[in-house]
Protein backbone atom coordinates (compact mmCIF):
# COMPACT_ATOMS: atom_id res chain seq x y z
CA UNK A 1 0.00 0.00 0.00
CA UNK A 2 1.33 3.44 -0.88
CA UNK A 3 1.54 6.37 1.54
CA UNK A 4 -1.18 8.06 -0.55
CA UNK A 5 -3.47 5.04 -0.08
CA UNK A 6 -2.72 4.96 3.65
CA UNK A 7 -3.56 8.67 3.94
CA UNK A 8 -6.90 8.16 2.20
CA UNK A 9 -7.76 5.23 4.50
CA UNK A 10 -6.71 7.16 7.61
CA UNK A 11 -8.77 10.17 6.60
CA UNK A 12 -11.81 8.07 5.67
CA UNK A 13 -11.75 6.44 9.10
CA UNK A 14 -11.19 9.71 10.98
CA UNK A 15 -14.51 10.51 12.66
CA UNK A 16 -14.11 14.18 13.58
CA UNK A 17 -13.99 17.52 11.77
CA UNK A 18 -16.18 16.23 8.93
CA UNK A 19 -15.96 19.27 6.64
CA UNK A 20 -12.19 19.60 6.98
CA UNK A 21 -11.70 15.84 6.64
CA UNK A 22 -13.63 15.95 3.36
CA UNK A 23 -11.50 18.88 2.16
CA UNK A 24 -8.39 16.73 2.73
CA UNK A 25 -9.92 13.84 0.79
CA UNK A 26 -11.02 16.17 -2.03
CA UNK A 27 -7.53 17.63 -2.20
CA UNK A 28 -5.96 14.18 -2.51
CA UNK A 29 -8.50 13.14 -5.15
CA UNK A 30 -7.67 16.26 -7.19
CA UNK A 31 -3.89 16.01 -6.64
CA UNK A 32 -2.34 12.54 -6.93
CA UNK A 33 0.94 14.14 -5.80
CA UNK A 34 -0.77 15.78 -2.80
CA UNK A 35 1.37 13.88 -0.32
CA UNK A 36 4.55 15.61 -1.40
CA UNK A 37 6.17 19.00 -0.92
CA UNK A 38 6.35 19.37 -4.72
CA UNK A 39 2.55 19.79 -4.85
CA UNK A 40 2.33 23.58 -4.75
CA UNK A 41 -1.47 23.50 -4.42
CA UNK A 42 -0.83 22.17 -0.91
CA UNK A 43 0.26 18.89 0.56
CA UNK A 44 -0.31 16.53 3.44
CA UNK A 45 2.03 16.87 6.42
CA UNK A 46 2.24 14.79 9.59
CA UNK A 47 2.94 16.03 13.10
CA UNK A 48 2.87 14.85 16.69
CA UNK A 49 2.47 16.66 19.98
CA UNK A 50 5.01 15.11 22.36
CA UNK A 51 3.72 14.58 25.91
CA UNK A 52 5.79 13.75 28.97
CA UNK A 53 5.21 10.39 30.71
CA UNK A 54 3.28 12.05 33.54
CA UNK A 55 0.88 13.68 31.04
CA UNK A 56 1.28 17.21 32.38
CA UNK A 57 3.74 18.82 29.96
CA UNK A 58 4.29 19.03 26.20
CA UNK A 59 7.52 19.44 24.29
CA UNK A 60 7.42 22.27 21.76
CA UNK A 61 10.00 23.37 19.23
CA UNK A 62 10.79 26.96 18.37
CA UNK A 63 10.66 26.57 14.59
CA UNK A 64 13.71 28.06 12.89
CA UNK A 65 11.91 29.51 9.84
CA UNK A 66 8.56 30.44 11.37
CA UNK A 67 9.92 31.51 14.77
CA UNK A 68 6.88 30.04 16.48
CA UNK A 69 6.49 27.41 19.20
CA UNK A 70 4.98 24.36 17.48
CA UNK A 71 4.54 20.62 17.82
CA UNK A 72 7.04 18.42 15.99
CA UNK A 73 6.17 17.67 12.40
CA UNK A 74 6.73 18.21 8.75
CA UNK A 75 6.73 16.79 5.27
CA UNK A 76 6.15 13.19 4.34
CA UNK A 77 9.15 11.39 2.86
CA UNK A 78 9.29 8.53 0.34
CA UNK A 79 10.48 6.10 3.04
CA UNK A 80 7.36 6.74 5.18
CA UNK A 81 5.05 3.75 4.82
CA UNK A 82 2.18 5.38 6.73
CA UNK A 83 1.08 8.77 8.07
CA UNK A 84 1.72 7.42 11.57
CA UNK A 85 5.27 6.52 10.55
CA UNK A 86 5.79 10.02 9.11
CA UNK A 87 4.50 11.68 12.30
CA UNK A 88 6.65 9.45 14.50
CA UNK A 89 9.75 10.01 12.33
CA UNK A 90 9.28 13.78 12.43
CA UNK A 91 8.68 13.80 16.19
CA UNK A 92 11.75 11.66 16.77
CA UNK A 93 13.98 13.73 14.48
CA UNK A 94 12.90 17.07 15.89
CA UNK A 95 12.78 16.08 19.57
CA UNK A 96 15.82 13.81 19.67
CA UNK A 97 13.74 11.35 21.71
CA UNK A 98 13.95 7.83 20.31
CA UNK A 99 11.39 6.23 22.62
CA UNK A 100 8.10 7.84 21.57
CA UNK A 101 4.81 6.00 21.40
CA UNK A 102 1.84 7.38 19.46
CA UNK A 103 -1.46 7.48 21.29
CA UNK A 104 -3.78 4.78 19.93
CA UNK A 105 -6.80 5.71 17.85
CA UNK A 106 -5.19 7.46 14.89
CA UNK A 107 -4.97 11.22 14.37
CA UNK A 108 -5.98 13.49 17.22
CA UNK A 109 -7.06 16.28 14.87
CA UNK A 110 -6.58 17.94 11.48
CA UNK A 111 -5.29 21.45 10.88
CA UNK A 112 -5.11 23.16 7.49
CA UNK A 113 -2.97 26.29 7.52
CA UNK A 114 -1.42 28.65 4.96
CA UNK A 115 2.32 28.59 4.39
CA UNK A 116 4.69 30.91 2.51
CA UNK A 117 5.07 30.49 -1.28
CA UNK A 118 5.73 28.60 -3.45
CA UNK A 119 3.24 26.30 -1.77
CA UNK A 120 -0.12 27.48 -0.51
CA UNK A 121 -1.04 25.32 2.46
CA UNK A 122 -0.30 22.34 4.66
CA UNK A 123 -2.99 19.77 5.29
CA UNK A 124 -1.58 18.63 8.63
CA UNK A 125 -2.62 15.28 10.11
CA UNK A 126 -1.88 15.62 13.81
CA UNK A 127 -1.06 12.83 16.23
CA UNK A 128 0.10 12.77 19.85
CA UNK A 129 3.05 10.81 21.22
CA UNK A 130 4.12 10.02 24.77
CA UNK A 131 7.81 10.07 25.70
CA UNK A 132 9.21 7.19 27.73
CA UNK A 133 10.21 7.84 31.35
CA UNK A 134 13.69 9.33 31.53
CA UNK A 135 13.66 10.43 27.89
CA UNK A 136 16.02 13.31 27.13
CA UNK A 137 15.29 15.73 24.32
CA UNK A 138 17.96 17.02 21.92
CA UNK A 139 17.53 20.08 19.73
CA UNK A 140 17.65 19.51 15.96
CA UNK A 141 18.96 21.70 13.15
CA UNK A 142 15.37 22.69 12.35
CA UNK A 143 14.84 24.35 15.73
CA UNK A 144 16.02 27.43 17.55
CA UNK A 145 14.96 25.94 20.89
CA UNK A 146 13.19 22.93 22.36
CA UNK A 147 11.36 23.19 25.67
CA UNK A 148 8.85 21.44 27.91
CA UNK A 149 5.76 23.51 28.77
CA UNK A 150 3.11 22.79 31.39
CA UNK A 151 -0.32 22.49 29.80
CA UNK A 152 -1.43 25.82 31.24
CA UNK A 153 1.60 27.61 29.70
CA UNK A 154 0.92 26.57 26.10
CA UNK A 155 -1.69 29.24 25.33
CA UNK A 156 0.82 31.92 26.35
CA UNK A 157 3.54 30.80 23.94
CA UNK A 158 1.87 28.98 21.03
CA UNK A 159 -0.83 29.82 18.51
CA UNK A 160 -4.42 28.57 18.51
CA UNK A 161 -3.64 25.51 16.38
CA UNK A 162 -1.28 24.16 19.05
CA UNK A 163 -3.77 24.99 21.80
CA UNK A 164 -6.53 23.10 19.91
CA UNK A 165 -4.17 20.15 19.40
CA UNK A 166 -3.37 20.10 23.12
CA UNK A 167 -7.10 20.21 24.00
CA UNK A 168 -7.85 17.32 21.64
CA UNK A 169 -4.87 15.37 23.00
CA UNK A 170 -5.98 15.85 26.60
CA UNK A 171 -9.46 14.65 25.67
CA UNK A 172 -7.90 11.53 24.07
CA UNK A 173 -5.79 10.85 27.17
Amino acid sequence: MSLYDDAVLVLKSYEDQEELRQAYLDHLAAHPNGMWKACTAGHITASALVIDPEHDRVLLTLHKKLRMWLQMGGHCEPQDATLEAAALREATEESGIAALELLPGGPVRLDRHPIPPPCHCHFDVQYAAVAAPGAVQEISDESLDLRWFAYEEVAGVADESVVRLLEATRARL
